[in-house]
């Protein structure tokens, strides 16, 4: 685990300019930096960085956070791997504080294999590009495939020779444990004897998502039928086929940045396409595509393409992505290639620009493709049409968005030229029977992954459900704005002592706020602000937490409320106040009047909610004694209302 000192260390030294800088081109506006926005579309900047403050906030699409929050964010690293990341960028040394020996172990054996990983991956593309049989066979086969020198390097692509154990005595001999080369699937182990896995195979190194290689897929040389064609490492420590995607770390960037991933089969096809311009494309790795892989590629869109083969297997298989990913609330379509075509073969006979084009001209929402390939097969009998149409039913079961289900009924029942509300008879059947058999369904109890301060990875807090009319959403947000910002700073009340004598009360303007609101019992509706409260409440000391602590706070859900309630997109710049004469009186400057307003303003908002609910209560057709109380309570209401409207000079209608 890496220490406290260390990660102080890493956030007191990070600069979030440089951090950010290195991902997004940053122009200088008065005392902040804008910048296009990384994590969705934009032509207008609204990508805001704040050096003074250390965070980050986009007016556009509401992300904010602060150094190591952006790199978790655009580089989906957890945040060990961020602290990593970040020491290396500032050379800043990594503490490790005690660990268990077992888990110290288990971090020894991960790294090892990883190494042991690496190292072959290297010794295979030496094999391919060094020796005479390597460049005969295995890169003449790779040209074949239309792969250039560069595609083939950016892959690692390799050869693995013939013979029993050409690779695992080269290993051995540089200095590679025989016990980690059997973990990791590449060597063997048999009746005390020892050979190699892959044999006279072309390499393609499957890499996680920053790039470390963790296991292998090889295919074979020759027509030796006796052998699979394709082989792939068996599961290890680090390599589980069912949570991999071949190409994401090549992808990740541009599957962000348009907003859209290709989904493959093989790892040919993900190469082709990347030599056709295409980056944003993946495979399953060699195996049929899992939940866990959906999820892999929810983390950086919500947009699927599966790319899949004209051939009957290749259809039935893109029908079960199809249902994996709408289960998962993302959008997918599909393109069909032309028969006896994939995406490989089609890449490799066609110009980067026809590929492109093609698929998007003939992607197809699921409901197009799926109806198309289903009617063809049904050929007008009826018993069949009905199992096309529950079969269509079934994946529109399976979108959790009630609006998009909608929307595609309505064009499911255009395009079978059916009733609407027949569809949604049958639909409404399948989804009770879905969440049947979710409610039958015994809970899982996996244990909570924790982050490096022992907190739950992810929120903690849930925001509270916004309420309808006269929810005093805004009013709760300027006052706890003005307690985050303001809360040490003092507050002046003129008054007069026993003996009439004028005197001077100092309060600071947290205990003024947390007592105006704790004493009337009108704790803030919202979660997230009640937490922030509450933290306010339980500080000990002389001051309250700083802006700052909120502002970096390691729950990210509190660090976010935190920022996109103290940054404001309309600031003026200094030099452009001062380059035109311009005097503003701050926030800070009347705080006073800014801190009685936000309390009455809010507490104004709560009686109203208060008074709404008396009157709807009174159209209940209440008894004579509840009916009597609620007037009174109703009265008094009233009243109260009255004298916060004065307390501010303003009436309420």
């Amino acid at each position: 685990m890496i220490s406290r000192r260390t990660i102080d260390n890493v956030i007191e030294t990070v600069r979030i300019e440089e951090v950010v800088g290195d991902f997004v081109a940053l122009k200088r506006r008065g005392s902040s930096m804008l910048g296009l926005c990384p994590f969705h579309n934009e032509k207008t900047p609204s990508f805001n960085v704040s050096p003074s403050r250390g965070i980050y906030k986009c007016f556009g699409c509401g992300e904010a956070g602060n150094s190591v929050r952006f790199i978790m964010d655009h580089e989906k690293l957890s945040y060990p791997e961020t602290i990593r990341y970040l020491a290396k960028k500032y050379h800043i040394d990594v503490e490790e504080e005690y660990q268990p020996e077992d888990v110290k172990q288990e971090i020894q054996e991960k790294e090892s294999l990883l190494l042991v990983n690496q190292w072959a991956a290297e010794f295979f593309a030496q094999q391919l590009w060094e020796t005479e049989n390597g460049k005969a066979v295995a890169y003449s086969y790779f040209r074949e495939r239309g792969f250039t020198d560069e595609t083939i390097k950016k892959f690692q692509l390799g050869f693995h020779p013939d013979g029993w154990s050409n690779y695992t005595d080269a290993a051995q001999k540089a200095g590679y444990k025989l016990e980690y080369m059997v973990k990791t699937g590449l060597t063997i182990e048999k009746d005390d004897k020892h050979f190699d896995r892959f044999r006279n195979r072309v390499m393609f190194p499957i890499h996680n998502i920053s790039g470390k290689v963790i296991g292998f897929g090889g295919r074979i040389l020759g027509n030796d039928k006796k052998q699979a064609k394709y082989l792939n490492s068996p599961e290890s420590d680090v390599y589980h086929k069912s949570s991999v995607l071949y190409g994401i770390h090549l992808a990740r960037k541009t599957m962000m940045g348009d907003d859209e991933a290709f989904l493959v089969e093989g790892y040919t096809d993900v190469i082709a396409l990347h030599q056709a311009g295409i980056d944003n494309v993946v495979s399953s790795s060699g195996t049929s595509l899992t939940v866990d892989q959906v999820k892999i590629i929810l983390r950086y869109t919500k947009n699927v393409t599966i790319l899949y083969d004209g051939d009957p297997a290749g259809i039935k298989a893109s029908f079960r992505g199809i249902d994996m990913i709408l289960e998962q609330g993302m959008n997918v379509k599909i393109v069909m290639f032309p028969e006896g075509e994939d995406p490989d073969s089609f890449a490799r006979n066609n110009t980067p620009a026809y590929v492109k084009g093609f698929i998007k001209t003939e992607a197809k929402d699921f409901i197009a493709f799926k109806t198309t390939i289903l009617r063809q097969e049904a050929q007008g009998d009826p018993i069949r049409t009905a199992e096309m149409i529950r079969e269509i039913i079934h994946s529109l079961a399976l979108i959790p968005d009630p609006i998009l289900r909608s929307l595609y009924v309505k064009e499911c029942s255009a395009r079978l030229q059916m009733e609407e509300q027949v569809l949604i008879n049958e639909l409404n059947k399948q989804i009770r029977s879905n969440q049947k058999k979710t409610a039958d369904r015994p809970p899982d109890f996996e244990p909570e992954e924790l982050d490096e301060f022992g907190f739950p990875v992810g929120s903690k807090i849930d925001p509270a459900p916004k309420v309808e009319a006269y929810h005093a959403e805004a009013q709760e947000n300027d006052l706890i704005r003005i307690l985050i910002r303001h809360a040490n700073k003092i507050l002046v009340f003129h008054d007069v002592d026993d003996k009439k004598k004028p005197i001077d009360l100092q309060i600071r303007v947290g205990d003024f706020i947390l007592n105006e609101l704790f004493s009337d019992q009108l704790d803030p509706e919202n979660l997230v602000l009640l937490k922030i409260c509450e933290i306010f409440s339980e500080s000990t000391g002389d001051d309250f937490p700083e802006e700052s602590f909120f502002l970096h706070h390691p729950d990210p859900v509190i660090s976010r409320t935190s920022i996109n309630l103290t940054s404001n997109p309309h600031l003026l710049s200094e030099h452009w106040k001062e380059m035109h004469q311009i005097h503003i009186t701050d926030e800070e400057t009347l705080l006073r009047k800014a801190v009685m307003t936000a309390v009455y303003s809010y507490k104004i908002r709560r009686v109203l909610m208060m008074l709404k609910s008396a009157n709807e209560r009174l159209s209940t057709g209440l008894d004579e004694v509840e009916m009597y109380k609620t007037l009174e309570r109703s009265k008094q209401l009233e009243e109260v209302k009255l004298a916060l409207a004065k307390q501010l000079s303003y009436v309420i209608l």
